[in-house]
């Protein structure tokens, strides 16, 4: 049994979504880059 947490995000997705809140391309590879620092396992 797999006793491991998987941790998904979500937040590049669904920000695009939410009014009044987007961002750059800029902006989006340092949050991604700051989720795989943080060892987050699926980035959508």
């Amino acid at each position: 049994m797999d006793d491991r947490i998987y941790i998904f995000d979500t937040t590049l997705r669904d920000g695009e979504q939410s009014p009044g809140c987007s961002m750059n391309l800029e902006e989006k590879l340092k949050m991604a880059r700051q989720l795989e620092a943080l060892r987050v396992d699926i980035i959508e």
